[in-house]
């Protein structure tokens, strides 16, 4: 939990709500949707499933690159983030995962299914646990050092 009153503004905000966490939920749904999807077109082989899957690599992917453009701006010129570990964790883990991400979405666009759907599913799976491990640290930034939180208003 937070110590009492130094919460740590982000920088990266609009009327004080920061950008970076109002912008991953949607990557962060399409790369965790994508699961699913890969499982259907291996079980049902219907082409449906790998289109639909391409586009939720290329939206989650594209999108959690423009999240962690806000995310990289708090960590890079707010000093009280820089400082914590946890902050560089969530970011190491997060570019990890949307090289991944980035990865699948081009054999994907590559490929049209042609013999890439368990590499398409070992790519989604390993980002899926990426995204989890990020979640939680970036969690933790939230609720253990109230980043982005504004204790005056609580």
């Amino acid at each position: 939990m937070a110590n009492s009153h130094d919460s740590i503004h982000s920088r990266a905000a609009i009327a004080g709500h920061p950008l970076h966490p109002m912008l991953i939920h949607f990557p962060v749904a399409a790369l965790i949707g994508l699961l699913p999807v890969d499982l259907a077109h291996i079980w049902t082989l219907d082409d449906f499933w790998w289109r639909a899957g391409l586009w939720l690599a290329g939206v989650g992917a594209l999108g959690g690159w423009v999240a962690s453009i806000f995310g990289l701006i708090d960590l890079l010129s707010v000093r009280e983030i820089r400082q914590k570990i946890t902050a560089w964790c969530h970011a190491i883990l997060a570019v990890m995962m949307l090289s991944l991400a980035s990865l699948n979405w081009l054999l994907r666009f590559q490929n049209e299914g042609d013999n890439m759907h368990l590499w398409a599913l070992y790519l989604s799976a390993i980002t899926a646990a990426l995204i989890s491990l990020a979640a939680y640290l970036g969690g933790r930034l939230v609720y253990e050092h109230a980043v982005g939180v504004d204790l005056d208003k609580i």
